[in-house]
């Protein structure tokens, strides 16, 4: 056991190089001489009134009505300076760690978070609240708690713990702006005291509960789950469950945790599930195969999908889904199937919309989704505004003439009165 231990141990800090390595090329090789100027996020204040006034944002508030809009993934950050109880890994600030120090500068600047502020926990909450202000008056978000990676003993594991957020400052959060925010409790499962968390977390008012299993060292089929999908399936609480590859947060470090097949647990168990980002990154073993192999995770997730027996519990979100590490060919499938837009809810990921080269609308273009003629606009509202951005490049995309039909962006009714 010992040397199974230090095995997993090795194994993990590894990957965690690994997804550094991989940070760092995601973030700096990548990025395309045409793109240069978004490397680094302008930052931008409010809208000015021309941008406010143009045609393509006007016609956004006819399509969508601002009051059901809830964007189910949006993460909260901090370092714990002004009491949040929030922190990051030591790595993230150690100049000898440079793929995680350039982790955490990226992950900050995509937030407008100075290197000088007085206050990370401040700085990053201000520009969320700022940026909703362009919004109209109903629009919410969903704030992310992050709990720690545990072992299989209920253990925290300080180690493998990329960020952790806590459910007391998410909650905190929302009920102090309930008019733009809702909060998501994240617990592990593994825990000595997480029923009791789970209890709590669902007499606070959580909407949802979230889990990274990679990250956190979740394995979906544990047996020491099912009190816990009996007590949120009871609750109608829904589960939201990260699938397919996972490069932002590498935390434990165990990708084959992300497999969207895992989620047949929690669903035959009555659980409502939104496998988050549709599982459109990375590949994942099919399972159902006598002898496995790798195949895209998202493939897999479409096979759920269509499964008849979830068609009442699965949803997805499309957070992160039109970025340029996803292939195009995901972006047609998810296009081109009107019959899942019902299960499918609008998300952000927020800081990632204004992470500089994450989306590349001429990669889009080429791909024919999108209309060159409205890759300036969408370009500059960037600038001032990642979220609104992110809204109306995913009402704008098309495929042979399909869009997400509104139902994705009406995402309020699957939280409300239990779904």
């Amino acid at each position: 056991m010992h040397h199974d231990a230090d095995f997993q141990t090795t194994r993990r800090r590894h990957l965690q190089c690994c997804g550094a390595a991989a940070v760092a090329g995601l973030f700096s090789s990548l990025v395309r001489p045409a793109q240069a100027g978004y490397l680094r996020n302008p930052c931008r204040g409010a809208l000015p009134e021309a941008l406010r006034q143009h045609p393509a944002l006007q016609q956004l508030w006819q399509d969508i009505d601002a009051r059901q809009l809830w964007d189910v993934h949006c993460h909260l950050l901090g370092t714990g300076d002004a009491g949040s109880g929030c922190r990051i890994h030591p790595a993230m600030h150690q100049w000898w760690h440079p793929g995680e120090s350039l982790r955490r500068r990226v992950i900050m600047d995509g937030a407008c978070v100075p290197a000088d502020a007085p206050s990370v926990d401040r700085a990053y909450l201000q520009r969320l609240r700022a940026l909703t202000e362009d919004f109209p008056e109903g629009a919410r978000w969903m704030l992310y708690a992050f709990d720690e990676a545990h072992d299989e003993q209920g253990r925290a594991q300080a180690d493998w713990t990329t960020f952790h957020v806590p459910d007391a400052y998410a909650r905190s959060v929302a009920q102090a702006g309930p008019q733009r925010f809702a909060w998501v409790a994240s617990i592990h499962p593994y825990r000595e005291d997480g029923l009791t968390r789970l209890d709590a977390a669902i007499a606070g008012g959580a909407v949802a509960l979230k889990w990274l299993p990679s990250s956190m060292n979740i394995d979906l089929r544990d047996r020491h789950l099912r009190p816990f999908y009996e007590r949120m399936a009871a609750a109608r609480l829904p589960l939201i469950v990260h699938c397919g590859e996972e490069k932002a947060v590498p935390g434990a470090g165990r990708d084959e945790l992300g497999n969207p097949l895992l989620l047949r647990q929690p669903l035959s168990q009555g659980v409502r599930v939104i496998a988050a980002h549709c599982a459109s990154l990375g590949d994942a073993l099919d399972l159902d195969q006598p002898r496995p192999r790798l195949r895209p995770a998202f493939d897999l997730f479409a096979r759920l999908m269509d499964e008849p027996a979830w068609s009442g519990l699965l949803l997805g979100d499309v957070s992160a889904l039109f970025q340029f590490n996803r292939r195009p060919e995901v972006w047609r499938s998810v296009l081109s199937r009107p019959d899942w837009h019902g299960r499918l809810l609008h998300g952000s990921d927020y800081p990632l919309p204004g992470v500089g080269p994450l989306y590349r609308l001429g990669s889009l273009v080429r791909a024919g989704l999108l209309d060159e003629a409205q890759q300036p606009f969408l370009e500059q509202l960037r600038e001032h505004n990642p979220l609104l951005f992110d809204l109306l490049l995913k009402k704008s995309v098309r495929w042979r003439g399909q869009g997400l039909r509104t139902e994705v962006f009406h995402s309020r009714r699957h939280f409300e009165h239990g779904g």
